[in-house]
């Protein structure tokens, strides 16, 4: 065939397919499967048809569409923190041409060390975990050796072991900020309520607390902490109640661990008739939602959670394109809110 004398009918009758799909495919109609138009582009630079005669194919070839899996023990979308985050996540992958693949991981898959069984390692191009607090697992997801990235993690890793990017919220110095300020303005007897080992954004917001009291000369009493296992939280509708009633003499301000765990506080607190802030101040973390309902409105910590998606998403497609590069251990900033659950704080 002479060059330069190649038609579209030339690269359709080699394809046994119409002149009408040919030209489509070559014109980038999204109404042709990307399988067809790679064959179309393929046929057309080995033809030499017109425009395709010197390119580089690879330019021009469709590429299919990556996977990224996202593991987790607790559906993301439950919570407004979970929620934001997914959509931050989903929009930014979906923006780089990859597919977003939601993992459930069962309480029996992590006893018995396994993966779940809709998740085929070897289709996978990254993986996300959320929610993911067990020490074993996580070392397990990391074995796989896929690019992988864990937005908060177990309380037991050590940065140095970890296998995988890390992103958190910044924790440590605004729950130090919350209760510094406390300090500040009179209390010299403060709890904090929450299972320190739960995760490890808990365990800095733990560790925050302490430093706070520490700077300020004051000891921590563990007779007014409710540090008992997360899973016990929420165990029964009278839980709280119980742990304040073993307290005896309540201090004058809570820090606690989350949003969700400060409110289940105030309820308990207003169970006994105790006044807020007036006799006990409460503070939580995350502003969610529920804490600018709450009577009085909670004070608490933003988190900037869709933007925590995109970056979270960001670091793990640098990571696939570039498996070598050295782990990152990210904190994104939070933001102390100060409300009527604290009273009126001086500066």
């Amino acid at each position: 065939m002479a060059k330069g004398k190649v038609t579209i009918q030339d690269i359709a009758n080699a394809l046994g397919i119409s002149r009408n799909t040919a030209s489509k495919a070559l014109n980038g109609a999204e109404s042709i499967p990307a399988e067809t138009r790679n064959k179309v582009i393929q046929k057309a630079i080995e033809l030499k048809y017109k425009q395709f005669a010197y390119v580089d194919t690879d330019s021009l070839m469709a590429k299919a569409p990556g996977n990224i899996a996202l593991l987790t023990c607790n559906l993301p979308g439950v919570s407004h923190f979970g929620s934001l985050l997914l959509n931050g996540l989903e929009s930014k992958i979906s923006s780089e041409g990859y597919n977003l693949s939601i993992h459930m991981v069962r309480e029996y898959e992590v006893d018995a060390m396994v993966l779940p069984k809709n998740f085929e390692a070897s289709k996978v191009d990254g993986i996300i975990c959320i929610e993911m607090f067990h020490k074993g697992y996580t070392e397990l997801v990391c074995s796989l050796g896929i690019p992988t990235i864990f937005i908060d993690s177990t309380s037991e890793v050590f940065y140095t072991d970890l296998r995988a990017d890390l992103i958190l919220m910044e924790n440590k110095h605004s729950t130090y900020k919350m209760t510094s300020r406390l300090i500040e303005n009179g209390h010299t007897r403060l709890g904090f309520v929450g299972d320190y080992n739960h995760c490890k954004s808990f365990n800095e917001r733990w560790a925050g607390f302490n430093r706070a009291l520490a700077d300020a000369k004051l000891e921590l009493d563990p007779s007014v902490c409710v540090v008992d296992e997360d899973r016990l939280f929420f165990s029964e509708p009278d839980w709280m109640d119980k742990q304040l009633n073993k307290m005896g003499e309540l201090p004058t301000a809570f820090v606690c661990a989350n949003d969700f765990i400060a409110i289940s506080l105030m309820k308990a607190l207003k169970n006994r008739n105790v006044r807020i802030p007036e006799d006990v101040a409460v503070c939580g973390f995350d502003d969610s939602p529920e804490s600018r309902i709450v009577d009085p409105h909670l004070t608490t910590s933003h988190i900037p959670n869709n933007q925590m998606g995109y970056i979270a998403a960001d670091i793990l497609l640098a990571r696939v394109k570039d498996p070598a590069r050295p782990y990152q251990i990210t904190h994104v900033k939070t933001e102390p809110i100060f409300r009527e659950s604290t009273g009126k704080l001086k500066e």
